[in-house]
């Protein structure tokens, strides 16, 4: 089955290379051949998605499955952000089941694999893609955006027993509380929730301004003809009304809990089963609202991207983090804010606004006499926090931090150091122990006031459900002893006096999926192990490719052909290719002329009077990049993948 529509939509912002121009047409369809039609592809692969730009300049977006295809667009909509209309389906429609309440329970999500919870593989027929047009399409937006974004099985991530990053719900769906101040009490809701919308509902709770600032198409209130309307200077998220209750009174501050890695499904089962486990967490949740289906995060659902979408309400196409490592073209090297760690608050878009510097921009910076302390306490999110221990910005006396640290020493269990796989998994019970010490000293330390946000990672859950399976004895002892941790944090804060005026926002960056290390999947890897020009940093690709322009002359037997890379560098230049090679052949592949572009990546082609350019073929091929097989018009030899895939 297929069906098409043709709508003029909206393409990608700030373009510089991402997505699939016309130059990329042949590698790009070629890529998604190998992703979806060798044997590893065939069983790895779920989809693959895209941006592509026609030769007349109209963009799309595209994902394109053994089962299936569909393109959609993206439009203006009438109330502000974006609508998204589906133009073209070939098949099954990969993404049409997008239902954010799928698989919302532990028993759901067994029931959809294979029902043993270490062997629980779920393949896409079972799965659903909350949100799939918006969250792949904003990936397009950064200029740090790929050519192309692999989604593999559920499964086939591979290298450990728990992993994350893809776009279905299991590994893209997060808790998500609202306890204390301002929030409803004692109650589940069952309204859709992403995580850009955590930041505008905690900017609503503590009264910030509403301003004239972005929405998620990138225009102020002022562009879109509306009062200000936004909290952020970039805001793609809303504000959830659902979970508001002004009669339960007014914050004073912030609290926001992050569980790295916990699965939703986990946390439900436990809360719902074992009445005494978990007391400090279910002491919040209970005098809270949780939402019942959880909340939808950020694509590639991981950690850098994921941990600034809730401290920005910013897609990671729009905060710029795309992934935890990704390419500049500009540069042509591959940077990794997740493998630095720290400093890299810096890689954060200057275009958008952190929840702290919202706060800073309200109140102002604490300098001693006035002015408000914001905390990042091991969180990825960093930018404008007073406090912010992956900037290396302390704040408080070191002697009465490590005096603090020693004192829950002792509940740190040693099986993380004997068990756990990886060097940071190791030490990742003294790492949020550390961070628990952080957290009690700036709210026991007179000399400043109190944080009025505080942005806490506890990153004990992902590490074992990495290495253990999400649902795992040894991931449920993780989030015992971080209970344990956030009960030390609770018991602080009303020694102070403060809990009762202080909301907690509980959540986490990401799903966790059991996989199939068996498999030793890694699928974004196919194009590139099969002996394509690209950089890869999983599930991102980035192709080498060439940009081709050809002005043939009057006569139809000469052409001009210059080569450059197709990617832009720091000035806006494409820089020529030199020694680039220039093969022509007639229709039976026999050899006509063969040039070399010279320094500024120009050549000369000239052939016989008595072939017309539609005999003739061109293949231009350079060291580092695809090679292109074209017509002398222009036009790209390029898979027909509708055929290829479909039989159409």
């Amino acid at each position: 089955m297929t069906d098409s529509v043709t709508i003029t939509g909206i393409g990608p912002e700030r373009l510089a290379g991402q997505g699939l121009d016309h130059n990329q047409e042949e590698s790009g369809n070629l890529a998604i051949h190998k992703l979806l039609t060798t044997t590893d592809g065939t069983a790895w692969t779920d989809f693959v998605a895209t941006a592509r730009q026609a030769r007349d300049g109209s963009w799309r977006y595209e994902a394109w499955a053994a089962r299936g295809m569909v393109a959609w667009v993206r439009t203006h909509a009438a109330g502000g952000g974006y609508d998204y209309t589906v133009v073209e389906t070939v098949g099954e429609n990969p993404l049409a089941n997008q239902d954010h309440r799928a698989l919302s329970t532990l028993a759901d999500e067994l029931a959809a694999g294979s029902g043993d919870s270490e062997t629980n593989y779920v393949e896409p027929h079972a799965l659903t893609y909350p949100y799939a047009y918006e969250r792949l399409s904003q990936l397009f937006d950064s200029p740090n955006g790929p050519d192309l974004a692999v989604n593999p099985r559920s499964y086939c991530y591979g290298r450990q027993p728990g992993q994350h990053g893809a776009l279905d719900v299991i590994q893209s769906r997060s808790p998500l509380v609202f306890s204390g101040p301002g929030a409803k009490r004692g109650i589940t809701s069952d309204a859709a929730s992403r995580q850009v919308d955590v930041a505008p509902t905690i900017a609503r709770l503590m009264k910030l301004p509403l301003i004239d600032g972005k929405d998620v198409t990138g225009r102020t209130s002022t562009e879109r003809g509306v009062a200000s309307d936004v909290y952020f200077a970039r805001q793609d998220g809303r504000v959830l009304t659902d979970v508001l209750d002004p009669s339960t009174g007014s914050p004073e501050r912030v609290y926001l809990i992050l569980l790295d890695g916990q699965s939703h499904t986990e946390l439900r089962h436990r809360l719902a089963t074992e009445p005494g486990a978990i007391p400090n967490l279910r002491r919040l949740i209970d005098r809270g609202v949780m939402m019942t289906y959880g909340s939808i995060t950020n694509f590639p659902s991981i950690t850098w991207p994921s941990h600034n979408a809730i401290g920005t309400s910013a897609w990671s196409g729009h905060h710029d983090i795309v992934n935890p490592s990704y390419y500049l073209r500009e540069t042509q090297e591959t940077v990794s804010p997740q493998g630095q760690q720290f400093d890299t608050g810096r890689f954060l878009n200057p275009g958008v606004e952190t929840l702290f510097e919202a706060f800073h921009r309200v109140h102002g910076e604490w300098d001693g006499h006035s002015g408000v302390l914001t905390a990042s306490i091991n969180e990825p999110c960093t930018r404008g926090a007073g406090h912010a221990s992956l900037e290396r910005r302390l704040v408080g006396d070191r002697g009465h931090l490590i005096m603090l640290t020693k004192e829950t020493e002792h509940e740190i269990n040693p099986r993380w150091f004997n068990e756990l796989e990886e060097d940071g998994h190791k030490l990742q019970g003294q790492i949020d122990n550390r961070a628990l010490a952080q957290a009690r000293q700036l709210f026991l330390d007179q000399s400043h006031p109190a944080p009025i946000f505080t942005y806490h990672e506890f990153a004990q859950p992902d590490s074992s459900a990495h290495d253990y399976g999400p649902h795992h004895e040894g991931a449920r002892a993780a989030l015992d002893e971080t209970d344990v941790r956030v009960g030390h944090l609770l018991r602080t804060l009303e020694d102070c006096g403060l809990f009762e005026s202080t909301l907690f926002v509980i959540t986490t960056d990401h799903g966790m999926a059991q996989q199939d290390v068996s498999l030793k999947a890694n699928p974004a890897r196919i194009p590139q192990r099969d002996g394509m020009e690209a950089v890869t940093t999983e599930p991102l690709i980035y192709l080498r490719d060439l940009d081709v322009q050809i002005v043939a002359q009057a006569d139809g037997r000469t052409a001009t052909v210059t080569v450059l890379d197709n990617d832009a560098g720091v000035s806006g230049e494409k820089a020529p290719i030199a020694k680039a090679e220039i093969l022509v052949t007639d229709r039976r592949d026999g050899k006509v002329a063969r040039v070399l572009t010279d320094a500024n990546g120009v050549a000369g082609i000239s052939v016989p009077a008595d072939l017309t350019p539609a005999d003739l073929r061109l293949r231009v091929q350079a060291n580092g990049f695809n090679p292109r097989h074209m017509l002398l018009d222009g036009s790209n030899l390029a898979l027909d993948l509708r055929r290829v895939l479909y039989g159409m």
